[in-house]
């Protein structure tokens, strides 16, 4: 982990060159000396790392510290409302002598972070726990292994984004053509003469009809004809009524 930057993330005394060194105050040199890690389940907001390393270091020498920030969906959430202030949700803290990280764990849980009465850390509580057999490098790994989860989590939710955007306007898509397909529809319905087809008595009533007026018009000219002819006769023959 790197030293602590900008961010205020990660902090670092000095770099442990390996796990597992040897006391120099030892005669014989033999006793070897293995970091410790304390857990911190609770950090205060605005509490940052350089509070940690300034709280703990009175309590033995301090190496690596880290501390987890919240989730981004809460700070947008927060920039949204107007708060820039960005916190941290849990911590882990590397003594350089696991002896002296048991006996910070177990003197300082529950016991206030601020000394002063005055310190704006004075109500919150310490909550720590000695990680047995827990190393730095394990701490990478399940960062690592998170930082792979959150990728593949954000991958699902953009895959299951695309499909319901694709669902979403292919069904537009129907809805436009059947809604094209109902006015089509209606317009031909309005356009279609439609004329029911004539009966059996309607065509022969028909056929009576035409009948009945070619024979009266027949009749007609016949008469016609007839008064043309009587007097026709009459003007040649001078007949006198």
């Amino acid at each position: 982990m790197g030293s602590e930057d900008g961010e205020g993330i990660v902090t670092q005394k000095k770099e442990v060159e390996s796990d597992v060194q040897l006391d120099p105050s030892n005669q014989d040199g033999t006793r070897k000396i293995v970091p410790g890690i304390i857990y911190l389940g609770h950090i205060p907001p605005r509490f940052r790392p350089r509070h940690v390393r300034n709280l703990l270091s009175v309590h033995g020498e301090v190496g690596r510290i880290f501390l987890q920030p919240e989730e981004r969906f809460i700070r947008k959430k927060k920039k949204k409302a107007g708060s820039n202030a960005k916190n941290f949700t849990e911590g882990w803290v590397e003594f350089r002598d696991k002896r002296v990280a048991k006996l910070v764990a177990a003197s300082l849980h529950n016991t206030p972070m601020g000394v002063r009465r005055k310190s704006q850390f004075h109500y919150d509580l310490w909550n720590m726990k000695y990680l047995h057999r827990f190393k730095w490098t394990h701490l990478s790994e399940r960062l690592a292994y998170e930082r792979q989860v959150r990728q593949q989590r954000m991958r699902a939710e953009v895959s299951q984004a695309k499909r319901e955007t694709n669902f979403y306007l292919q069904n537009v898509e129907k809805s436009k053509r059947f809604s094209e397909k109902s006015s089509r529809a209606e317009q031909e319905e309005k356009s279609w003469g439609f004329v029911q087809r004539r009966t059996e008595e309607e065509i022969q009533t028909s056929k009576g009809n035409k009948r009945l007026k070619q024979q009266l018009a027949r009749a007609a000219e016949i008469q016609q004809k007839s008064q043309s002819n009587s007097a026709l006769l009459t003007k040649i023959f001078n007949i006198q009524h």
